[in-house]
């Protein structure tokens, strides 16, 4: 096992797009690391340095105490498992798995030890003499991941491994993957689209966009504390729901609503004290809205609704809020409803709203986030 270390690493293609804007992170011996941000910020490049199938423009990158800028791939101890699964469909599952422990010459009895640990320890041995047609996706991901673990290499590589799955198969494969990946103590980075994932399954998550790290933090603090717009936005499902207010005093005013904050808001961000016609972008999750005709709060504003998603659960309702809608910067994002920029709230299932009432909703003023429209990151 090793640590993983990159300092300042950047990558210049030849027509001088700059991919990766110096990332510069540590990734701990045994830590389970996931690379999220939209399609095209990097992630995939970034996993492609580590893996030495990209060159290093410029920076340092070590893995354990060596620095490997121009090692060969083979000779870094790390497997990469990927989106396509790249199995030899000629070849059993047996002789998939065997294959790299074949290529580095171990003997027989060595590699069918190895091949029967990792088959018992992914639940294949009764697949062993299968061949990968008559496998499913979870099943022939699985095998991916025994050519990945029989080696014992000192980091595992995955880019978007379970991207080719339906969503059932998803969420039990990640679970899977994150009980393996704590069995094995091995260290691990993992590149997804989906923050879901990125939030269920890493120790830490590190956010891109546009080639440049945003924040790297553990899966909670990302949610609570974001630093800046993007990230907020980015994590957390649906979306953050951001608007251009102005606080005066301990007054917030959102559009044509206005209401007091609670003093919890100002001991907990500080810098917002003594605020005087400050303009501020105000954030707010669907999860902390509600109906305030079941749910009642100190702060109330209204809104029309524009539709309804009943989900037996909850409700997902969209909303009109008369307030400057503010873009996070994420390119992959939805948030257009019809022709307007909607806000999305999750309601109890026992709300009666529809499409075209004016909805009462209930905001959890303490869990309210506040970004400096200049320079978009967080006011604490």
């Amino acid at each position: 096992m090793a640590g993983i270390e990159l300092r300042n690493i950047n990558k210049v293609y030849g027509n001088n797009f700059h991919a990766i804007h110096d990332l510069n992170f540590d990734i701990s011996d045994g830590e389970f690391m996931v690379f999220v941000g939209p399609s095209g910020c990097g992630k995939s490049t970034a996993l492609r340095m580590i893996a030495g199938l990209e060159t290093i423009s410029s920076g340092e990158l070590r893995i354990g105490d060596g620095i490997v800028n121009h090692v060969d791939p083979k000779d870094r101890d790390i497997a990469m498992v990927f989106q396509s699964y790249a199995l030899y469909p000629h070849k059993t599952v047996r002789e998939n798995i065997a294959f790299p422990l074949r290529m580095a010459g171990w003997s027989k009895s060595d590699i069918a030890s190895s091949v029967d640990e990792a088959a018992r320890i992914l639940e294949l041995t009764a697949l062993l003499d299968r061949k990968p047609a008559l496998l499913s996706g979870g099943q022939r991901q699985r095998v991916a991941m025994g050519r990945a673990i029989v080696r014992k290499p000192a980091a595992f590589l995955m880019d978007e491994p379970l991207s080719n799955l339906d969503a059932k198969l998803r969420v039990q494969m990640r679970g899977e993957i994150a009980s393996l990946q704590r069995k094995l103590n091995v260290t691990t980075i993992y590149v997804t689209h989906d923050q879901v994932e990125a939030m269920t399954m890493g120790d830490r998550v590190a956010v891109m966009k546009g080639g440049v790290l945003q924040q790297v933090d553990t899966p909670q603090n990302l949610y609570n504390r974001p630093d800046n717009v993007f990230v907020a936005a980015f994590i957390g499902s649906p979306s953050m729901n951001l608007y251009e207010a102005v606080l005066n005093g301990r007054t917030l005013t959102l559009g044509n609503n206005s209401f007091e904050l609670p003093d919890r808001v100002f001991e907990y961000r500080p810098s917002l004290n003594s605020a005087s016609n400050r303009p501020v972008i105000v954030g707010m999750r669907p999860e902390h809205m509600n109906d305030a005709t079941i749910q009642p709060s100190s702060v109330e504003i209204s809104a029309p609704v524009t539709v309804v998603e009943a989900l037996g659960c909850e409700s997902m309702v969209h909303l009109n809020i008369d307030a400057p809608w503010v873009d996070a910067g994420d390119p992959d994002a939805v948030t257009d409803i019809g022709d307007e920029k909607a806000a999305v709230a999750r309601f109890s299932p026992k709300s009666t709203v529809r499409a075209g009432d004016i909805a009462r909703i209930a905001v959890d003023a303490e869990e309210l986030h506040f970004f400096n429209p200049d320079t978009r990151t967080s006011i604490w």
